[in-house]
C-alpha cells in the first residue's frame, strides 16, 4: 500500500501538447517525483494499460487522466473498457474535458469514472483544477495496489 508523500504513475490520456504542457507542469510544481506517462490517443492509452506493442513494460497507472475527445478509440470507449476490466477497475479515471455536456457527464458516470472536470478555458483556473486533482488523488485518496 502507497503511504502518503509516495510518488505515483498517472497517465494522462490527451491529444493536445498544450493541455498536456500544462498538466506536466502543474503535476511537477506540486509534487517531485510522480511519474506522468502521456498518451495521445485512445489506442496508445489502451496499449499502455495492456501493456501491448512499445509498452510492453508499461507501469500499472495509479491515476488515469482521461480526456474524452480523442483520434482512434475516444475517451468514452475508453472508459468502458477500464472500468469493465476486472483487473483495471480499480484504477481512479478522472475525466478531465472540455465537454461540459450533461450526456457526457451523465455517460461518465454510467461507466463508472471517479469524477468529471470540465476544462477551465482560463489558464490560471485550469491550473487551479489540476492542482486541486493532484491533492485529492494523489496525497488523500487512497487506492487498492495490483501487480
Amino acid at each position: 500500500m502507497r503511504t502518503f508523500g509516495d510518488p505515483i504513475d498517472i497517465l494522462l490520456v490527451e491529444d493536445d501538447a498544450g493541455d498536456e504542457r500544462m498538466t506536466r507542469e502543474t503535476l511537477e510544481e506540486n509534487k517531485v517525483g510522480n511519474t506522468l506517462h502521456v498518451a495521445r490517443d485512445g489506442q496508445e492509452a489502451l496499449d499502455f494499460l495492456y501493456r501491448e506493442g512499445n509498452h510492453s513494460d508499461a507501469p500499472r497507472p495509479e491515476l488515469i487522466l482521461l480526456d474524452l475527445n480523442l483520434p482512434k478509440h475516444d475517451g468514452r470507449q475508453v472508459l468502458e473498457r477500464i472500468k469493465g476490466d476486472p483487473d483495471l477497475c480499480a484504477i481512479p479515471v478522472v475525466v478531465l474535458t472540455t465537454s461540459a455536456t450533461e450526456q457526457d457527464v451523465l455517460g461518465s458516470d454510467k461507466h463508472h469514472a471517479n469524477a468529471y472536470i470540465t476544462k477551465p478555458v482560463d489558464l490560471v483556473q485550469f491550473l487551479h483544477a489540476i492542482k486541486q486533482l493532484d491533492n485529492f488523488f494523489i496525497q488523500f485518496a487512497k487506492v487498492p495496489q495490483h501487480d
